[in-house]
């Protein structure tokens, strides 16, 4: 098939899923989605092998975006949440370039997330401070002030009530507990008033695998703030990544140093 020339592929690397598609970023439509099992243990050479695979997959040429649940600086992995703690100082975008033969930006899924939700979902055009809020495997975040991304906001890791949010609040907890939703929802909604009182958000946006049951628990929560789920659902990263890459590499850039 044909490719717009404004498309590039993102990928999305998640606890239990690595997710491409090729995004169009005149209007941030993903189409040929395709995914895999993120491969146990997900070391680095593990999951470049699975990147390499989906990308290949999708027709398009010129840079890719990738996510990992992690903090990300300069390429460089910092930390290592749901996947391998081997990443841990591994230059991802070095490795991922190889693997794919394609130029590589890297950064955290759910400031990916978040790019996308500013650029093309619930918060575009929001000005103020937006946290995007991410709940599948883990929790992740991304904070935005008038649009602009404050990188590797890892606010999934802070402690609610003695709980670590990451895992209390998690997609993955409430189905491995058998929570019930109304359970379930008063964790999260402790957790988005904490962080509003960290923060003080105008908007709070919930993204991640949970949006697709968000008739079970919108309603139930108040974190002093405007709520909404993310327009682009669990493509968000995905779109983000490509995002990313349009912004960062020229379409010749290629490190394989």
């Amino acid at each position: 098939m044909g490719t717009s020339a404004h498309a590039l592929v993102g990928v999305d690397v998640g606890g239990s899923g690595v997710k491409a598609a090729l995004v169009d970023l005149a209007s941030g439509q993903a189409t040929g989605r395709v995914r895999v099992e993120t491969p146990q243990p997900a070391t680095p050479d593990a999951i470049a092998a699975s990147v390499a695979g989906v990308v290949h997959e999708l027709d398009g040429t010129g840079a890719i975006g990738c996510t990992l649940p992690a903090v990300v600086t300069a390429g460089v992995v910092l930390t290592a949440t749901h996947i391998d703690p081997t990443w841990i100082g591994t230059h991802a975008a070095t490795l991922l370039s190889r693997a794919t033969d394609r130029p590589c930006v890297v950064l955290n899924d759910a400031d990916a997330a978040g790019i996308a939700e500013a650029r093309f979902g619930a918060a575009r055009g929001h000005r103020g401070v937006v946290v995007m809020v991410t709940i599948g495997t883990g929790v992740g975040t991304a904070v935005l002030s008038d649009g602009v991304l404050v990188p590797n906001a890892e606010l999934g890791h802070i402690f609610v009530n003695d709980h670590l949010a990451d895992a209390w609040v998690s997609d993955a907890t409430r189905m491995a507990e058998n929570l019930t939703w109304k359970r379930w929802t008063h964790r999260l909604d402790r957790y988005l008033i904490q962080l509003h009182e960290i923060l003080w958000p105008d908007l709070i946006v919930i993204g991640g695998g949970i949006v697709k049951h968000s008739d079970k628990f919108l309603d139930r929560i108040d974190p002093n703030c405007e709520v909404r789920v993310a327009e682009l659902g669990n493509l968000a990263g995905i779109v983000g990544a490509a995002i990313a890459a349009g912004a960062h590499i020229p379409a010749t850039a290629i490190d394989r140093s």
